[in-house]
């Protein structure tokens, strides 16, 4: 059974910074590309970052420059660091993976981005 269990959200001032963590287990960690996803109440899920096996990354264009994806093998671990945060980018943020022919989802971290 794969499990994908996220932490690190919270209530921040805009401008400030967060660090999700995504722990994995019950997988190869190492060699699948994983994924950060949003959702709000008002608006469609979307792919925020991912990182393949090899560490290439790509990013959603509103996030570029002030988001930072990375993993850690070694841990199973997958970050998001999350700087320069707006008010827009207060979500539910989901750690995913597509595995055994399914895709993966954690149950999410509340964001928070608030004065």
């Amino acid at each position: 059974q794969v499990y994908l269990v996220e932490s690190g959200g919270g209530l921040v001032q805009p401008g400030g910074s967060l660090r999700l963590s995504c722990t994995a287990s019950g997988l190869n960690f190492k060699i699948y590309t994983m994924n950060w996803y949003r959702q709000t109440s008002d608006k469609e899920r979307e792919l925020v970052a991912a990182i393949t096996a090899s560490g290439d990354t790509n990013y959603l264009d509103s996030v570029k420059g002030r988001f930072t994806i990375s993993r850690n093998n070694a841990r199973n671990t997958l970050y998001l660091q999350m700087d320069r945060l707006m008010p827009e980018d207060a979500a539910v943020y989901y750690c995913t993976v597509r595995a055994y022919a399914r895709d993966i989802w954690g149950r999410g971290t509340q964001v928070t981005v608030a004065s």
